[in-house]
């Protein structure tokens, strides 16, 4: 199969095809893959886990430049071409995972410490796998994916906007995010409705992580805060329950005790998640957390 070039006639003659369970759109041109792939800043001794191998239109320059990729496909048409026509580079290792089902320890030793990421990400899962990536945020040394627009601007957006929300606070708590190349639709087969951006995540060590709050609470707080995004940080965090046992299960009560956290933290309670930057949820997450 020719992994460049007329994709669609290529999926034809093997009788493939994009399925939308999977939100395939495979890249079609070579110049477009091997821009995305030096995004990847991969050095000769990295060991690169590629989510999506699709064609192998990405996988090629990525084994040119790394000391091995293990490619996680989860489509078995695919994955059952590549083993049949044996057509993909020699240090590439292809498995048939789904990587929302992959175990993250796993993969960490077959990479021998901390992952390195590269991805044509299906729209479809782009939340999802971004959490993911957050919840094994200590395993994770960077990613660096292809993500619809809308997507991309809501890592990068500012407080106080419509696109600042749950995955911009909780990856900015563990990385710094950088946007580094547009694709048009015209770069994929089939043709998407928006532009793609490539986006790269690099995660904190252990020398730069914070370790002065509760990393997990910061995210119940995140999630809670931003779940119903007009109402106030009083009534979200007093929905979430997290005074409940202090206050006996006297709504009033839990109420007054998130007021009082939510001042101790130097906030206002009537101000909405969106207003609040990293800091503030941070200095909220230590206010709770000593009143736990």
């Amino acid at each position: 199969m020719t992994r460049y070039g007329d994709t669609r006639k290529s999926l034809r003659e093997e009788k493939l095809a994009p399925k939308k369970q999977f939100g395939q759109n495979f890249l079609v041109h070579k110049a477009t893959a091997e821009a995305v792939a030096r995004c990847g800043n991969i050095a000769a001794d990295d060991i690169i886990i590629e989510v999506g191998v699709g064609l192998g239109a990405l996988t090629q320059p990525i084994a040119e430049q790394a000391y091995q990729v293990i490619g996680l496909e989860v489509d078995s048409g695919i994955v059952r071409f590549h083993k049949e026509k044996d057509d993909l580079p020699e240090n590439v290792t292809l498995l048939h995972q789904d990587i929302l089902k992959a175990d993250f320890d796993e993969l960490f030793r077959l990479s021998k410490g901390r992952l390195k990421i590269m991805a044509n990400l299906p729209y479809s899962i782009s939340n999802p796998f971004l959490f993911k990536l957050i919840e094994h945020q200590e395993k994770m040394d960077w990613a660096t994916v292809m993500l619809q627009k809308e997507v991309a601007d809501r890592l990068t957006a500012s407080p106080g906007t419509k696109q600042y929300g749950i995955p911009t606070v909780l990856l900015k708590s563990c990385a710094t995010i950088h946007s580094l190349l547009t694709l048009k639709p015209g770069e994929f087969h089939p043709r998407p409705k928006v532009d793609s951006v490539v986006v790269r995540i690099e995660f904190f060590n252990a020398d730069q992580r914070d370790e002065s709050y509760d990393r997990l609470l910061l995210q119940k707080i995140v999630r809670a805060a931003f779940s119903q995004r007009r109402k106030t940080l009083l009534n979200t965090l007093s929905a979430g329950g997290f005074f409940i046992s202090l206050a006996n299960g006297d709504k009033k009560q839990e109420k007054l005790l998130t007021e009082k956290t939510i001042i101790q933290a130097d906030i206002s309670p009537t101000v909405r998640a969106e207003v609040l930057d990293l800091k503030q949820f941070i200095d909220l997450t230590q206010a709770f957390s000593s009143m736990l």
